[in-house]
């Protein structure tokens, strides 16, 4: 029985209350429209303690709707532990995803990045997404929402608006631009690869929850293909203290990436051979070209000239070497020397070299 004064809704609500309004060339049938996120969260914030239920991936769960100058938050609680909190905006969104379950139908493999921040994810992630058969979203943090429930057109439909947004505010990240000029960065012509690039946070997630590994192979019901960006581990360690450390020794920046190394090996243990590629940052930037196809062929992608040449015009041609940027005591570089050389993807790197 509804308490007095309480008001419930389904999740008409979020369809009563859209504007629709026609899907963006590339982005959909013409004939298909999409809910307008910032009507729905204006209507919605009018509504402040509605409440009622939707499904997730065919289980309840249920939602309330609060106001309130900035804590407009639509709250999902599923049985997956703990509550997950999103912006009224991007619920209204995922709604959406129903609109292109044709084109989604279509995608033929999921793309997953995994590695260690600072390592060239964002540029690698970049390159992918100017494919036209690709979309690669940009720091979405997927496998949060596969935990939570997210149907697969859900989940697809969040890496999409990830990567339309990114491309909208211009790709810049850290200071860098990925614009990658006349390509499909946030666009395609026919979806085919689907994914995120958002690679150490990923190998944190699937340390701690293994099970992920395979609630994301049935919730996708793709093949999965997994891209392991490798740094120079000194440059890679150095620049994530320089850009992290909040005054922490250079130790926790070691240990840190250490951890993420050996939840990369134990992913290596678990996967098929052809299931993973190792880039190295040194040779995509060395020959970007040859690099880059090589990674679209292992995608089932084809790369056309003009693509790879627009790719190649973005890459700087020498990484920038932070290793000597930050001072190393002799104890933590007998230690990295002894920990790297156990980890073959690791091999032929050095502090020298």
């Amino acid at each position: 029985m509804r308490g007095r004064g309480s008001r419930t809704s389904s999740l008409a609500l979020g369809r009563r209350s859209a504007l629709r309004a026609p899907a963006a060339p590339g982005f959909g049938p013409a004939a298909k429209r999409q809910p307008t996120a910032d009507r729905f969260a204006a209507r919605a914030s009018e509504r402040a303690g509605t409440r009622g239920t939707f499904s997730v991936n065919q289980e309840p769960a249920s939602f309330v709707v609060c106001g309130g100058g900035e804590a407009k938050w639509h709250r999902l609680q599923t049985r997956s532990p703990g509550p997950l909190a999103l912006p009224i905006a991007t619920c209204a969104r995922i709604f959406g995803s129903r609109a292109y379950r044709e084109i989604f139908a279509g995608i033929r493999a999921y793309c997953m990045f995994l590695g260690y921040p600072r390592s060239g994810h964002s540029l690698v992630g970049s390159l992918l997404d100017a494919h036209p058969h690709a979309i690669i979203a940009h720091e979405l943090h997927a496998l949060r929402y596969v935990r939570y429930g997210f149907s697969r057109d859900q989940l697809f439909w969040l890496l999409l608006e990830n990567s339309r947004d990114f491309s909208r505010q211009g790709r810049v990240w850290t200071g860098y631009s990925y614009l990658v000029p006349g390509q499909w960065q946030g666009r395609f012509s026919d979806l085919r690869v689907i994914g995120d690039k958002r690679g150490g946070t990923s190998v944190r997630e699937l340390r701690r929850r293994p099970w992920l590994l395979e609630e994301l192979r049935a919730r996708v019901a793709l093949p999965l293909k997994f891209i392991h960006v490798v740094r120079n581990p000194y440059d890679n360690i150095a620049t994530m203290h320089v850009k992290n450390s909040k005054g922490r020794p250079l130790e926790v920046a070691f240990d840190h990436y250490l951890g993420m190394a050996h939840g990369v090996l134990e992913l290596k243990q678990k996967l098929p051979e052809d299931d993973m590629v190792d880039l190295r940052h040194e040779d995509l930037v060395a020959d970007p070209q040859t690099r880059l196809q090589a990674l679209c062929h292992f995608l089932g992608l084809e790369p056309e000239t003009d693509y790879l040449n627009a790719c190649a015009s973005i890459v700087f041609r020498s990484p920038h070497r932070t290793r000597k940027d930050v001072q190393w005591s002799p104890e933590l570089l007998a230690r990295a020397e002894r920990e790297f050389s156990a980890l073959p993807f690791l091999s032929g790197y050095s502090f020298d070299a």
